[in-house]
């Protein structure tokens, strides 16, 4: 997926590496070992449903859903060009296996918490998961949201927090800090667990813990741009393209 991200990102010599590449193992853990879902029949109504929040890291949910099969990786390389079905933010109307159009920062969680409200009021069996970003839960909405989800007792709902410390601007604490991000979300009635967020096994581990009553935030320490050595912890690499030369010694890394 990393090598894949890189790719697509090079290609269209625009894009976001680093939270793309920080959200890899989530990604991964939950369409490959959670999600229960159907690549074949992407609107399967008993499906499990998965919101990017962090839409700007499109590039890694492009990677995963073309592994698990929603459409040919060779598809990828058309990452933000005109008339493609992988623009720069997820697009619901045009992506198989895209549940959510997101992209504006802070907006995931409140159609997450929708959706798993939904889900309650029908008694249905399907989940509700989103991924945020540490930067976009400087955003009101998403405290707003917050505080709904608890509310209603949902839980039905598990969101990831993306805690690579970096946003574009520089250090998330130094721009706006949200610390201490899991007491805080504790503080507003949500169960919270805390993982190794490159750790597979720990984030299915969580994922399939029982709520009890309550939605469930984890809190996953990741790094950004993690598995290119230039990119990994450099907050200059939250939206910008490799050139040539850095796409090379990426890959040739990756592939070692």
């Amino acid at each position: 997926m990393r090598i894949h991200i890189l790719r697509m990102i090079g290609e269209a010599g625009s894009g976001h590496p680093g939270g793309s590449l920080s959200a890899v193992e989530i990604l991964v853990s939950l369409y490959f070992r959670v999600l229960r879902v159907k690549p074949g029949e992407p609107d399967w109504s008993d499906r499990d449903r998965f919101i990017l929040s962090k839409g700007h890291a499109a590039p890694a949910l492009y990677a995963c859903l073309a592994e698990r099969g929603y459409f040919d990786p060779a598809e990828l390389l058309t990452l933000r060009r005109t008339g493609s079905r992988l623009q720069g933010h997820p697009d619901r109307t045009l992506t198989p296996g895209v549940e959510a159009s997101t992209g504006s920062l802070g907006q995931g969680l409140s159609l997450a918490v929708g959706m798993a409200l939904a889900g309650q009021l029908d008694g249905a069996s399907w989940r509700v998961f989103t991924l945020l970003g540490d930067g976009e839960s400087q955003e009101g909405q998403v405290w707003e949201a917050a505080m709904a989800a608890a509310h209603y007792r949902l839980e039905n709902l598990t969101a990831f927090l993306d805690h690579n410390r970096l946003q574009i601007d520089g250090p998330v604490t130094e721009v706006l800090s949200p610390e201490p991000v899991a007491e805080k979300w504790e503080a507003f009635g949500w169960r919270v667990l805390a993982v190794d967020g490159h750790d597979p096994a720990a984030i299915i581990e969580a994922c399939r813990s029982p709520a009890g009553g309550r939605p469930t935030m984890i809190v996953a320490e990741t790094v950004k741009g993690k598995g290119v050595s230039y990119m990994e912890g450099r907050a200059e690499w939250h939206g910008k393209a490799p050139d040539a030369g850095q796409l090379a010694q990426a890959l040739a890394e990756l592939r070692a």
